[in-house]
Parts: C-alpha cells; structure tokens; sequence
C-alpha cells in the first residue's frame, strides 16, 4: 500500500478535524471494545482433530504425527486426535459439519471418506464442498497389494493367472464397502478380466488380521498401515497402486506394470467446517504450512510412505486440497457407477 503526502490544511480547519477524528476514535474505541472482549486470543484451548477412521490406519498415524507439530506451533494447549469411526468415515465426517464454527473441531480425512463416500451412499449426511473448507492437502499414500507369506503366487502375473484359474474362487479382504482398498479390488477385477471376491471387515486392522492369520490370502491396505508388516516379513507386497513405485519400497512393482493404465492413490487433507472465521482459518493454513515445511515432521511422514504434497521449500495450500476434492469426486463417481458398489 502507498500513501500520497499532502501539505498541512489550514490552522483554522485543524481544531474541527482534531475534534473529528477524537469523537472517531471514541466511537471506534467503544464499538471494538466489546468484540475484542468476546474475542480471546485463537487457541486458547486444546483442538479436536477428528479422524473419522478406527486408529491404527492411515489417517490415524498421519493424524497423530500432525496433530503433535501443529499443537507445537499454534501454540495452543495442544492437538488432540479423535477417531470417530462408522459408516465408511461419515459419522466423524458429519460431527465436523455440524461442529461449532470456532475452529476447536477439525477433521482430518481421506479421500475415501470424503470423495468416494458421497457417490457411495445414498445419504451421506455431508456436503463435501459446502460444508467444509480446506486448510491443507498434506500428502499422497498408495495402496499395497498384500498377500500372506504362504500364499503360492509371488507376483502380480502369478496371481492373475491363479484368479483366471479359479474364477471366483479368491477371496480379498478391504476395510469396507466402497472404501478404496475395496474399489481398487473392483478396479482390478475391471481392468485384469478377473472375479476377485471382496470381503468386508470393520476397519483396516481386523482385515488385515485376518490376512495375517491366513484365514484369506491378500487384501489391499495403505502403505503407513501394512509398512511393519511388510518389513517383518509377515505380508508380501505384490505391487504398489500409485502410477510409479514407492521411494519406501522401491524394488516392489507398480501395478500398472502389469496392468497397464491402473493407478489409484489416497491423499490425505485437513479441512475445517465451513463458516469458522477466517481470521481463525488463516491462522490454520499457516500454522500447517510451517508444519509441512518443518524437517523432523516431513521426515516422520516420508518414512510411513507418505508422498508429500508440496516441495520442501514450499507446502501445497488449501486451493491444491479443493481442486484434488473436486477432481476426484468426479473420478471416483465414475469408478463407482461402473463397479456396481453401494452402499444403503
């Protein structure tokens, strides 16, 4: 902003604009008083960060790692993390967007939950776009094609050419109906001429049990929550469901190079519920911004798998989080029309 200098006015019209501008500042002084009396410092209390997934996943573990830098920053009594889990994520989802519009209530999410779920369900309880607005896109995670240790097909091909055998006869596991790790189920079986058959659990962790334990053979999980396990050798990765292979798992194949032309990664974004102020919301952005440029958390985030957003120098902003949501809901709609996949 620049200012033009003018001479001084008269001394005759100085005394009424000194007597003007006292009786503005009066009348400022007595109008703001109240509103900055209602209006303590922003936070003076601890955050609910909502995650609308059961812990352990992927949302989770990013949740938690977020929560404790950005509570650093903010310099608030702290971040705290609450799962609200259910109906594919729509419950926490919901409780976010009837949350008081006060910035205390956030929601972490996944694409999943907050791009897919709305061609899902018939009723998701939840505008995606007009009930939210975004703070920060964070970060991308693939999916892994994982199968027991004992399983007897040890890549991608021999897999395919097990189901093209034995035409729904292979059974695999996902968190949930219309969750990604069940579409990308319903994308392969699309794209390969396969019958894979989906089998439902509540959440990531006892699906994953169950493969741990052999009662099914494979399933599809994020990287962030199956990365131990693979590192344990007690799960095989196949392939990777991101367009190129993880810098964490660098000698496991895409799936594309099997598949030609298959890809599907979850991205992870914090949003806010629509109508928080945007004095409050502008202090959020930042704080994210500081705290996805802040070294020791991009190293916590990149060695669960994550694939930042962003440069090192510079993090992707709440409008690279919109355009993503809208692009995907677009997408996804499509995938999920032409899988058949519903959810009453």
């Amino acid at each position: 902003m620049s200012f033009a200098f003018k001479a001084p006015p008269n001394r005759s019209a100085l005394p009424r604009r000194l007597a003007l501008g006292a009786g503005l500042s009066l009348w400022a002084s007595l109008t703001l008083a109240p509103a900055l009396a209602q209006s303590p410092s922003y936070p003076s209390r601890p955050i609910v960060m909502v995650v609308p997934q059961a812990a352990g996943g992927t949302n989770d573990i990013v949740g938690r790692l977020v929560s404790q830098k950005l509570g650093e920053l903010l310099g608030s009594a702290g971040v705290v993390v609450e799962n609200r889990p259910g109906a594919g994520g729509n419950i926490g989802t919901q409780s976010v967007a009837k949350a008081p519009k006060d910035g205390y209530t956030l929601l972490m999410t996944i694409s999943s939950s907050q791009a897919i779920n709305p061609a899902l369900y018939k009723n998701v309880g939840f505008d995606p776009v007009k009930d939210f607005r975004p703070i920060s896109l964070i970060g991308a995670v693939p999916n892994v094609l994982l199968v027991n240790p004992n399983f007897q097909a040890r890549t991608v091909g021999e897999l395919l050419a097990l189901a093209k055998a034995k035409p729904g006869q292979l059974p695999y596991a996902s968190a949930g109906n219309g969750t990604l790790n069940h579409l990308l189920g319903e994308m392969l079986n699309s794209m390969a001429g396969v019958d894979l058959q989906h089998v439902p659990y509540k959440g990531v962790a006892p699906a994953m049990n169950d493969v741990l334990g052999g009662q099914l053979p494979m399933l599809f999980a994020s990287l962030p929550s199956s990365l131990a396990n693979i590192r344990a050798g007690k799960l095989r990765a196949l392939a990777v469901s991101g367009p190129t292979r993880s810098p964490v798992l660098p000698e496991v194949p895409t799936l594309g190079e099997t598949v030609p032309g298959y890809s599907g990664t979850l991205w992870i974004g914090l949003f806010a519920p629509a109508g928080v102020p945007q004095e409050v919301l502008t202090r959020l952005q930042d704080g994210m911004s500081r705290a996805l440029l802040s070294k020791d958390l991009r190293d916590k985030l990149e060695q669960q798998g994550v694939e930042l957003a962003g440069t090192p120098d510079k993090a992707a902003g709440p409008e690279a989080l919109a355009t993503l949501l809208q692009d995907d809901l677009g997408k996804w709609a499509q995938i999920v029309k032409s899988s058949g996949a519903s959810v009453d």
